[in-house]
């Protein structure tokens, strides 16, 4: 079975505040920009405080996972599914001696809003952050089905579009009423930019100038629309940049310095934020093959 860092071992710069227990693991499968999928296993302490921009989706295999989200803790076990709004400060730790497995994904906002095709003024919040639906099951088996291949573009295509149906048809109070707004054109061509602009340094003036409003309209209307704020968007670009970076082998000051961060302690900081781990933790937890289900 494949093992992450052992008791013990010195990390430096990379030091998380819990080591990986003996017999975690993580295995993300191969997908493109925009969505990632994984399957894990931990027997205890997951994931620190953390947040990121994405939806996080998913439903627990076995096992008890237990989390800490909005002010309450939250408990899911095998058949619940598991809705995380964006941006929203979340946890995560084995609620069983004996762990927990369990299948997500992390699915950009900006997919969702194109898959709902201009039908939604802002992106679907679920309350429940644990619950049981079977359109949301339903899309998802098409999504986790299989995280040991990645998906065909066509396949990628119906599995978002599920998803994002099963999303609005949960919260149908953020369908949109009239027609596209210029400040919905304006937060695309702000996320546009930004993800094609990763590595360079961005202010505010240059979004007002691509988009036309004000730096504090934007702010409200991209967290509206995305989940998050620009600068959160930004910095969570050169974050997936850096972990594709650091699983083709760079070392992790290499993937700093080539995803526009300052240097490698800049990159540990904002990678614990979004992901709550250190990315040596991350980087020793990554497997090819997965342990047979129990």
């Amino acid at each position: 079975m494949p093992t992450a860092i052992e008791p013990g071992q010195p990390a430096g710069l990379e030091r998380s505040c819990a080591l990986a227990s003996p017999g975690d693991w993580i295995r993300t499968a191969p997908d493109g920009e925009g969505l990632e999928r994984i399957e894990a296993f931990f027997s205890g302490h997951a994931y620190d405080t953390h947040r990121h921009d994405t939806y996080a989706i998913g439903y627990t295999i076995s096992g008890v996972q237990s989390f800490d989200y909005r002010g309450a803790q939250r408990d899911s076990t095998p058949g619940d599914l598991m809705v995380l709004h964006p941006d929203e400060l979340h946890n995560g730790r084995a609620g069983i001696e004996d762990g927990f497995r369990y299948r997500m994904a992390y699915v950009e906002p900006g997919l969702i809003m194109a898959a709902l095709a201009a039908r939604a003024s802002a992106i679907p919040f679920i309350g429940n952050a644990v619950c049981r639906d079977g359109s949301l099951m339903r899309a998802l088996i098409g999504l986790l089905g299989d995280v040991e291949h990645g998906l065909e573009p066509l396949e990628r295509d119906a599995a978002i579009g599920a998803l994002a149906e099963a999303l609005l048809k949960l919260d149908p109070s953020c369908a949109l009423a009239g027609a596209e707004t210029p400040a919905m054109r304006a937060c695309e061509r702000a996320r546009d930019f930004l993800s094609e602009s990763r590595d360079e340094t961005i202010d505010s003036s240059m979004l007002e100038a691509i988009t036309g409003l004000d730096r504090y309209a934007l702010a409200r209307q991209f967290r509206r629309r995305y989940g998050t704020s620009p600068h959160h968007y930004l910095v969570m670009r050169r974050l997936e940049r850096a972990r594709l970076l650091i699983r083709q082998g760079e070392t992790l000051a290499e993937a700093a310095a080539a995803s526009g961060f300052a240097d490698q302690s800049h990159m540990t900081r904002h990678f614990r934020k979004a992901y709550g781990q250190s990315p040596g933790r991350w980087r020793a937890m990554q497997v090819g093959d997965v342990p047979d289900a129990a």
